[in-house]
């Protein structure tokens, strides 16, 4: 354990070492800060909650931007340490190669922690102050499901780098293969479902099944999640028409997302074990 927490720390300093980390935190504040300031904007007097409107909007951004940082900071996390040769320096140390992996993908979540919990409680928190309600009466209970599941959503995309950085032998090949990976599972998976959807209307066969294809990709999972957690999120989404049988309880949902964080980085530690140096 104090080896994990030795890479950890070491992970840690070299992100904040390198300065984009910091970085990324003021990006993603900004845009979060923006896309929820334009989005609370309509709102008015109605007796929508501002907090719910930021939450769907930080919830469209989320799918885009978090699989995206969280690649960059885990797909070369091995193969880049390789052709670098400072992994075969760090393995001369009495630490495991699961250790390694474990190490790295701790230390890369709290960097990506921080800055989600930075980014979106500044978003969060100034919608909240300027809102006529005031700060206590606003979807506080959704914003922290937001949040939980924004971490969660970028635990998903660092194990999927590590497998990536694990099984390719140079770091050009990892980009290419990270940058498909997230191109597929945000934007052309979706586009698939949508097309199959269409092919098939009016088909309740052809609804539930894409309902378990919807729940097999991470992003979708996450957006069920945010977008039905509560009744004001629900409608500000288009879903509160969602019968019950087209819906999946936050349990499951959850559920869903560790198993897509454990079976990749478990994989990832099996492919790291066996990689020849």
């Amino acid at each position: 354990m104090n080896r994990i927490w030795t890479l950890l720390t070491k992970e840690t300093r070299d992100g904040y070492r390198n300065r984009w980390v910091i970085m990324i935190t003021l990006v993603m504040t900004a845009l979060a800060l923006t896309l929820s300031l334009l989005g609370s904007a309509p709102t008015g007097t109605t007796s929508v909650s501002p907090l719910a409107v930021t939450v769907v909007s930080l919830s469209s951004l989320s799918i885009f931007f978090i699989p995206l940082i969280a690649l960059l900071l885990s797909y070369d996390s091995i193969v880049g340490e390789e052709e670098r040769g400072t992994l075969t320096l760090l393995l001369t140390h009495p630490v495991s190669r699961t250790e390694v992996i474990l190490g790295k993908f701790i230390g890369h979540l709290f960097l990506l922690s921080v800055a989600i919990v930075i980014g979106y409680s500044v978003a969060g928190i100034t919608i909240s102050l300027t809102a006529e309600g005031g700060f206590a009466d606003q979807e506080w209970h959704s914003f922290l499901k937001l949040l939980l599941s924004s971490i969660l959503l970028g635990a998903v995309f660092l194990s999927i780098g590590y497998v990536i950085s694990s099984w390719v032998k140079e770091r050009g090949a990892a980009a290419a293969l990270a940058i498909g990976i997230w191109l597929f599972l945000v934007l052309l998976y979706d586009m698939g479902l949508l097309a199959l959807l269409a092919a098939g209307s009016g088909d309740a066969m052809n609804a539930e099944l894409i309902k378990w294809l919807m729940l097999f990709n991470p992003t979708d999972s996450y957006r069920m999640f945010n977008l039905m957690s509560g009744d004001a999120t629900a409608l500000l989404s288009g879903m509160a028409g969602l019968s019950a049988d087209h819906r999946a309880s936050d349990m499951s949902l959850i559920m869903i997302l560790l198993a897509w964080i454990i079976i990749p980085l478990t994989t990832a530690c099996a492919l790291f074990n066996r990689r020849q140096l």
